[in-house]
Parts: structure tokens; sequence; C-alpha cells
């Protein structure tokens, strides 16, 4: 009769342990998909911060259209500005706390880089330029620019992407 209950409390004790290695693994299973999942929303928060940066940044006093192209427009940047923050970028190394700056017009076919002396003969105009590591992220603005026909001035608009690397690698 002995052996019997001794049978009976080591097949529970048996019972037991599975249990709680049934578990154990339930639960390491289910922090690996929230695990999954947090990655996943931190992703998705980082892209945000950046587009909500470069939003900033096309609208910023620096960069913006303001008033002189019609009216508020937003995501527009003003070429002429551009061109003169990339002389002076040394001074704006810290300044938006990004690593690259730069603005591509997009129906160009070859890439040929902004400077004085080729403006607005050009495509390309890097802002910052770090060479560092990071995370970048673009998005479609207008670059416009105030130009001259026939006597007649008029503000001429293109689709360029603004790209901007944020510091560290997400």
């Amino acid at each position: 009769m002995n052996s019997k209950a001794q049978l009976k409390i080591q097949q529970m004790a048996f019972m037991l342990i599975a249990i709680t290695i049934f578990f154990a693994i339930a639960g390491m299973f289910a922090l690996t998909m929230s695990s999954s999942n947090n990655k996943k929303d931190a992703e998705f928060i980082r892209e945000e911060h950046a587009m909500t940066l470069i939003s900033k940044l096309a609208n910023s006093p620096e960069f913006s259209c303001g008033e002189v192209f019609g009216g508020g427009q937003s995501n527009c940047i003003d070429s002429d500005k551009a061109i003169i923050l990339a002389q002076k970028a040394i001074k704006y190394k810290t300044f938006w706390g990004v690593e690259d700056i730069e603005i591509k017009i997009i129906n160009s076919d070859a890439e040929k880089l902004c400077n004085l002396q080729n403006y607005p003969d050009c495509n390309t105009i890097n802002i910052l330029n770090n060479e560092t590591e990071g995370y970048p992220v673009s998005n479609f603005v207008s670059l416009c620019r105030k130009e001259s026909f026939g006597g007649e001035n008029y503000d001429k608009c293109e689709v360029a992407r603004i790209t901007v690397v944020t510091k560290g690698t997400w």
C-alpha cells in the first residue's frame, strides 16, 4: 500500500514539474512576442520623429519659403536660402541636431552638386555632410526660387527630396 502512495506522489511531482516547464516556455514565448512588438513600435516612433524633424526643418525660418512665394506654404524650401546655408554649414553643425541634410531635385538626370558658381544649374544641395553613421529618412518638398524670363519675374518650384540623417544607428 505504501508503494502505491509513493508512486502517486512521484506522478504528482512529475506533473507539477511538467506544468511548470510548460508555463515557463509559454511565458518565454509571450515575452519574445511582446519584445518583438516593442521593437516594431520603437521603429515606428523613430520614423515618425524623423518625419516630424524633416517637416520642422522645411518650415524653419532658415529654409522655408515664407510669404515670398505666394503665401504660407508648408514643406516649401527656398533654394536661395539653402545654397547660402550650404556655404555656411560649419556654423550650423550642431544647430539642428542631425548629421546630414541633403536636398536633391527629383527630375534631374545626372547628379550635380550645387555651389555658388554653378547655382541654379545643379540638382543636389548638401547642407550638412558629416559622413557619420545614422538613420536616414527622407520626404518630398517643394524647392522654389525666383527666376526671370523676358523681363518678367516668376516663381520656379520643383519637386525635391530632402534627406536627413539623424544621430545614432536605429
